[in-house]
């Protein structure tokens, strides 16, 4: 397995793979030609250097992916923090420790980067996600909330 930064020819697989489960599948679209917000947030990610948008690819096929986020702050003594978002596995893949490598990947990276803290979320509604990350040494330490802006 190869974990690299996505490129743009990945992005129709990315969103593939973000819409591939019940919720994901009410949020994305993957029908006709992609629209362009999801090539203008690539790029938007490919240019910032506190953002990562990174794939796992396995004998030249992407199965999985994520999104790093890396947010400087005054807690922590001003350190920095990692945020995970995105985590996505190809079903066919799902149980042969693609997640867990990927996971252990990303937290090597955020100690390399000098990360402090790496927190991620996770719908409550997906539990076994929940057991995972609680399995790699999450713990569920806050209470995360969201306001949709877009309803």
């Amino acid at each position: 397995m190869i974990f690299r930064d996505a490129r743009r020819e990945d992005v129709p697989i990315v969103v593939e793979l973000l819409a591939a489960d019940a919720l994901g599948a009410t949020r994305e679209t993957t029908e006709g030609p992609l629209p362009e917000a999801y090539h203008q947030a690539f790029e938007a990610i490919e240019r910032d250097p506190n953002n990562r948008l990174v794939v796992v690819e396995d004998g030249g096929a992407v199965i999985g992916c994520l999104q790093l986020t890396f947010i400087p702050g005054l807690t922590y003594q001003g350190g920095l923090r990692m945020q995970i978002e995105g985590v996505r596995v190809a079903e066919s893949h799902r149980g042969a420790g693609v997640g867990r490598r990927l996971l252990q990947w990303s937290i090597e990276e955020a100690r390399a980067r000098g990360c402090r803290l790496v927190q991620l979320t996770t719908n409550k509604a997906r539990t076994e996600a929940k057991r995972f990350y609680e399995s790699l040494g999450f713990t569920a330490s806050h209470e995360g909330m969201k306001l949709d802006l877009a309803t």
